[in-house]
């Protein structure tokens, strides 16, 4: 389905460059939105338009958007994750949104394999009702599989590499290759992925007690709703630790919970998370994010790290 009715898109290039949108998103089963705003697409709700959002209907419909976007040389950014922030005046070319891609399979050995667009939460609840554990400690994780395996996501129970058995991708090019999770490095909050679209994650995972899993589970999700923010729009932590350190401590240390910028605010829960209280902006959360890191800086010498990804124009 194409909506054509938002077309400035037009604006940003001129006939070339819509000439070339449009053939690169022709023929798509999914979704084809112009010029749509990303904020309703982040956990942050905020971010400006796409010049085009598709949401593949399958594997094969994110192959041929992939192939065509190649072939008429159109930049692709994937969304997925939480630790995101699209500026406001948007992200050029094609945005693809994997939500539609919410295929999960059991298979034998206890390993289950999700499509990209799954969400976490769906994807625990559905391990433990074959009870199947290795997952647990991703509850409260709002984001989907795929993302949370660019990102290696994780929490202080575990992290996505602990159960990453292989990765199905969709290369620069179109074709369909599967790797060996072995073969993928994973660092702090990243992985380091052959070039391509995560289209589906095999999760090796272990027979596990269903009851206990699902106490692990409610006690983790208590501890999180205790000490972060969950019920406003965020990115999850904006900055990385530091080593044997928290950057939420140091954060906090320097007086800045509550610190406001606009709608951004940095949480009262928890000081490693900006939230939007209703309509920040991308200029207000980077404008706190650089009065936290200058006051930090100056107050106690850390320089903090972004976790957060940055994308898009300013």
């Amino acid at each position: 389905m194409v909506d054509r009715k938002r077309t400035s898109v037009t604006g940003r290039g001129g006939k070339e460059a819509r000439r070339r949108l449009e053939e690169a998103v022709a023929g798509l089963k999914g979704r084809v939105q112009f010029d749509v705003p990303l904020r309703a697409y982040t956990s942050f709700r905020v971010g400006g338009p796409a010049d085009v959002l598709v949401e593949p209907a399958d594997v094969n419909d994110l192959v041929r958007v992939v192939r065509q976007a190649a072939e008429q040389k159109v930049p692709i950014f994937v969304l997925g994750g939480t630790n995101l922030l699209v500026r406001d005046k948007g992200i050029r070319g094609i945005v693809i949104s994997l939500g539609r891609l919410r295929a999960i399979k059991e298979e034998p050995g206890s390993v289950l394999y999700a499509e990209a667009g799954v969400g976490m939460p769906t994807l625990i609840g559905y391990a433990i009702r074959r009870s199947l554990k290795g997952l647990e400690w991703a509850a409260g994780i709002p984001g989907t599989v795929g993302g949370c395996v660019v990102m290696n996501a994780g929490t202080k129970l575990g992290e996505m590499k602990d159960v990453v058995k292989a990765v199905r991708m969709v290369t620069p090019m179109g074709a369909v290759k599967e790797y060996d999770g072995r073969a993928i490095t994973f660092g702090y909050r990243r992985a380091k992925l052959p070039a391509g679209v995560v289209a589906g994650v095999w999760l090796q995972l272990a027979p596990g007690v269903r009851q206990e899993m699902e106490q692990t589970v409610k006690d983790y999700l208590r501890y999180r709703r205790e000490t972060q923010p969950l019920t406003l729009p965020s990115a999850g932590c904006v900055f990385k630790n530091p080593p044997h350190d928290s950057a939420g401590r140091i954060v906090e240390a320097a007086g800045l919970k509550g610190a406001r910028v606009g709608d951004a605010e940095v949480s009262s829960k928890h000081a490693n998370f900006i939230v939007n209280r209703g309509h920040a902006s991308a200029k207000d959360v980077l404008t706190l994010i650089r009065r936290i890191r200058r006051e930090v800086f100056q107050k106690t010498g850390v320089k903090l790290e972004l976790e957060l990804k940055l994308v898009g124009q300013a």
